[in-house]
């Protein structure tokens, strides 16, 4: 998964601006229907701009080609995204990712906030 994610990744930075990085989370009991990819911007502007754009098709089309690499078949893609930003995070759990993405249990299409 990792190398699928980090192929992904690179690949974003060079075409989506403000986008920094991706990380994802699952419930291995609940697998693959848990399993969710965090596409994380600079700032907020930057994600607000790159979801109302070609953006978030781009970001689900990467995340929908790095599950089909490693044979993970899912109904609709956008279940398994989300998005957020440094500056949401700095603001909401003083920069503190581990806090943030752990108060954000992967559930399979209820999880986090969408935007």
């Amino acid at each position: 998964m990792a190398r699928a994610l980090t192929w992904a990744c690179e690949l974003a930075k060079s075409e989506i601006i403000g986008f920094e990085w991706l990380t994802h989370r699952v419930d291995y009991e609940r697998f693959p229907v848990s399993l969710i990819v965090t596409w994380v911007f600079d700032s907020q502007s930057n994600l607000n701009a790159a979801v109302t754009s070609q953006g978030k098709l781009r970001m689900h089309e990467l995340t929908l080609a790095a599950f089909e690499d490693i044979g993970i078949t899912v109904t609709d893609i956008a279940l398994h995204v989300e998005f957020d930003s440094e500056e949401r995070c700095a603001s909401q759990h003083g920069g503190d990712w581990d806090a943030r993405l752990n108060s954000r249990k992967p559930s399979g299409g209820k999880h986090g906030k969408r935007h």
